[in-house]
């Protein structure tokens, strides 16, 4: 069979030879650090080279040579690195071809037509929300936030909705680490108001953002479940408060927990499970 006939390969005939000799060590050691960060809340150079048991100045530039990519980012306040927003990006194709997203499609979509707003998912990244996907409405007044977008966990929706989602241990630790920053003078940064706010989303099924992002701007969520019961997402509506009122919240807040309930049941969850 000549080179004009022959197929294609997608790897050599010894793919599966795992041998030293086939292994690139430093890009390696990359993702082996890439993966550090995505398993930490931020992690400073010292305790990574402890972790990993490698020295400092190999390790500090790895971590450069990836945020130089967008894939590592620096903290100055605490000296910690944390995974950047080029790591979504790179894995953005991947999460199209995996059930969340995908799925996700159709129903945020139909959210945004009946609700008239833009429909938003997105998934914990340490104690921020990263947006994954989006469906604008055709307003032209309206809320936007590209995929890779982090926004802290306390001033937003579907921040809200993941923390009322969290088992008492893991919320109290998040409260007793984040600092929660001031955004508008709505925002909550007392943790006995943050934590009241969260017992009125489990009653109600639905976080509301009261413009403590942004003034002027309302958000609506509700968690996404999969079969083992876990918050793996949230879907939210969000819009100018000129048209998301309090008259109009309970309408868009039940389409958003129906929409949540609906995913989750895509995902695996049992019809008609608690979703909180």
């Amino acid at each position: 069979m000549d080179d004009a006939t022959r197929r294609p390969r997608g790897r050599p005939k010894a793919w599966d030879d795992k041998t030293e000799q086939n292994t690139i060590k430093s890009l390696d050691r990359a993702l082996a650090v890439l993966q550090r960060l995505g398993e930490s809340e931020g992690i400073t150079l010292t305790d990574l080279a402890r972790d990993m048991g490698q020295s400092t100045a190999t390790l500090y530039r790895v971590l450069t040579t990836l945020e130089g990519r967008g894939f590592a980012e620096f903290e100055s306040d605490s000296q910690a690195w944390h995974v950047g927003a080029g790591a979504f990006l790179a894995g953005a194709p991947f999460l199209r071809r995996t059930s969340l997203v995908e799925r996700a499609r159709p129903i945020m979509r139909g959210l945004m037509e009946y609700t008239g707003e833009t429909a938003n998912l997105g998934i914990a990244q340490g104690d921020h929300v990263m947006f994954v996907s989006q469906v604008e409405t055709h307003a032209s007044i309206r809320a936007f936030f590209p995929p890779g977008t982090l926004s802290p966990m306390h001033a937003s929706g579907i921040g809200k909705a993941l923390l009322s989602a969290w088992d008492k241990t893991r919320l109290e630790q998040y409260l007793a680490r984040s600092e929660r920053e001031r955004f508008t003078n709505r925002t909550l940064v007392d943790a006995r108001l943050l934590s009241a706010d969260l017992s009125m989303v489990r009653k109600r099924g639905f976080a509301i953002d009261e413009e403590e992002k942004a003034t002027g701007m309302r958000c609506i969520a509700a968690p996404v479940f999969n079969a083992f019961g876990e918050a793996v997402a949230g879907l939210s509506v969000s819009g100018p408060v000129a048209r998301m009122n309090e008259a109009t919240t309970p309408k868009i807040g039940a389409a958003v927990r129906e929409a949540s309930q609906s995913l989750s049941e895509a995902l695996g969850r049992p019809v008609g499970a608690h979703l909180a």
